[in-house]
C-alpha cells in the first residue's frame, strides 16, 4: 500500500477555489466566460470552480498527452481530444490541475491563441515552479507546492487516488504490486 501524507487539506482547497472564483466574478462582471479543462486531472478543480462562478459560464474539455506511459516528458505533445466548439471571440480561462515543467502548456497556449479568443487566461490549482522547463503565463495559482509527487483532487498515480478530497504526497512502497 502506498503511503500518502496530506499536503493541502480539503478545507484549504475549497477556501482557495472560492477566492479564485471571486476574482473571476469581479474580473468578468457583466461578461461570459468559457472554461476549458485539460482532462483528466482538471475535472475536480474545474467543476468546483464553475459551481462558485456567478458570471455566465460555458465549458469545454481537451485531452493532451505529453508523458506517454511514464512520468517524464517525452519531448512530444499530442492533442488526444480537441475542443468541441470554437473559442473565437470568447473570454477563455484555461483550467489546469497542476503546472510543473510547462512543456504541455508551452505547446498548447499558442494553438489556443491562434483560434481567436477575445482573451485567454491560464489558472491552475497547483504550481510546481521548481520543475519548470518552459515559462508559461500563469495568471493565478491556487497553491505553490514543492517538487514532490502529489495525488488527490484529480491528480493520480497510475490512475489511482484521483478521488481523494485533499492533495497528498504519495510515497510508493517498494516491493509491492502497485497496479
Amino acid at each position: 500500500m502506498d503511503k500518502i501524507s496530506v499536503l493541502i487539506s480539503q478545507e484549504a482547497i475549497e477556501t482557495r477555489i472560492q477566492e479564485m472564483a471571486d476574482r473571476i466574478n469581479r474580473d468578468y462582471a457583466g461578461q461570459k466566460v468559457h472554461l476549458i479543462g485539460i482532462l483528466k486531472g482538471s475535472v475536480f478543480f474545474l467543476c468546483e470552480l464553475a459551481k462558485r462562478l456567478t458570471v455566465p459560464t460555458t465549458m469545454d474539455f481537451m485531452s493532451v498527452s505529453s508523458y506517454g506511459a511514464g512520468t517524464e516528458f517525452q519531448g512530444r505533445v499530442k492533442i488526444v481530444m480537441d475542443l468541441s466548439e470554437s473559442i473565437e471571440g470568447k473570454h477563455v480561462i484555461l483550467v489546469e490541475d497542476i503546472i510543473d515543467s510547462g512543456n504541455t502548456l508551452a505547446y498548447l497556449l499558442p494553438i489556443l491563441k491562434s483560434r481567436g479568443p477575445e482573451s485567454l487566461r491560464l489558472i491552475t490549482l497547483l504550481d510546481k515552479p521548481e520543475r519548470r522547463e518552459k515559462e508559461v503565463p500563469v495568471e493565478e495559482s491556487g497553491f505553490v507546492i514543492p517538487n514532490a509527487y502529489v495525488v488527490g483532487y484529480g491528480l493520480d498515480y497510475g490512475q489511482k487516488y484521483r478521488n481523494l478530497p485533499y492533495i497528498g504526497i504519495v510515497e510508493v512502497q517498494k516491493g509491492e504490486n502497485n497496479g
